[in-house]
């Protein structure tokens, strides 16, 4: 599969559906209906939800919004024992975990492909997913412990940086869209925002390749359609920061 190159920025605005509660019905399970169940606020499902909308399964995956502080039980007792957000109802089973389900949606849908055939530009996508949790952790750490910043978090950033200037022909990662920046993007959407109202650190000030991918990525429309308004996720930071916030989300 050939990468793709960014997708149509004139993509028709989606519906969103309500989040289900506790009270909530679950919808008509296991009836054929593929659906990604999420939730609006979390970065983790953010991941499955931009890469459906990059390849235009609007029609053919039906977001299920699902209210993680006030879940409704039948979600972990009939859909995902694991209680967590994403999951991909699909053919029969049951699907998770954020980065690993961002491959099954890439590889099992039409669309455009998300992963390139070049083997220098695969491999090196391979490794910037693996290190997907690894850079989310080093960045949560020092707001979760309350401390300004940490040199792990700005070795992270900086390897981002660094990341960003190995391909030439694009902004991204590979230099065309990919899973590695879907990967990514969630995650610093929040860090940007975070880092600049609680910490007063601009975490792309003197790193100019991720102060471009941040500005070329809010220019695709597949992603913009996911993201929250900033003050409901710093209103969510402050809340849930003074816990573990991988308490209630998974990678």
């Amino acid at each position: 599969m050939a990468a793709a190159a960014a997708p149509s920025r004139s993509v028709t605005k989606e519906v969103l559906p309500p989040a289900l509660g506790a009270v909530s019905e679950p919808p008509p399970l296991f009836d054929g209906t593929t659906r990604l169940y999420i939730c609006y606020i979390c970065p983790f499902a953010q991941r499955a939800w931009v890469t459906r909308n990059c390849k235009g399964l609007q029609d053919e995956i039906k977001l299920v919004a699902i209210n993680l502080e006030d879940k409704p039980a039948w979600y972990k007792d009939k859909v995902y024992p694991q209680g967590t957000v994403p999951s991909l109802e699909h053919n029969g089973k049951v699907t998770g975990e954020s980065l690993d389900l961002m491959k099954y949606i890439d590889s099992n849908f039409q669309g455009p492909a998300l992963l390139p055939q070049d083997p220098a530009k695969r491999q090196f996508a391979d490794e910037l997913i693996g290190y997907a949790d690894a850079f989310t952790k080093a960045l949560y750490a020092p707001l979760i412990s309350k401390v300004d910043m940490s040199d792990e978090a700005v070795a992270a950033l900086d390897k981002i940086e660094a990341a960003l200037s190995k391909f030439s022909d694009g902004p991204f990662f590979l230099g065309q869209l990919s899973l590695a920046d879907i990967a990514y993007v969630t995650i610093l959407e929040r860090l940007q925002i975070y880092y600049s109202h609680v910490r007063n650190y601009e975490i792309a000030k003197d790193r100019p390749n991720l102060e471009k991918f941040i500005e070329e990525m809010n220019n695709i429309e597949a992603y913009k359609q996911t993201k929250n308004q900033p003050l409901i996720l710093l209103d969510f930071a402050k809340r849930h920061l003074k816990a573990n916030t991988f308490s209630l989300i998974k990678f």
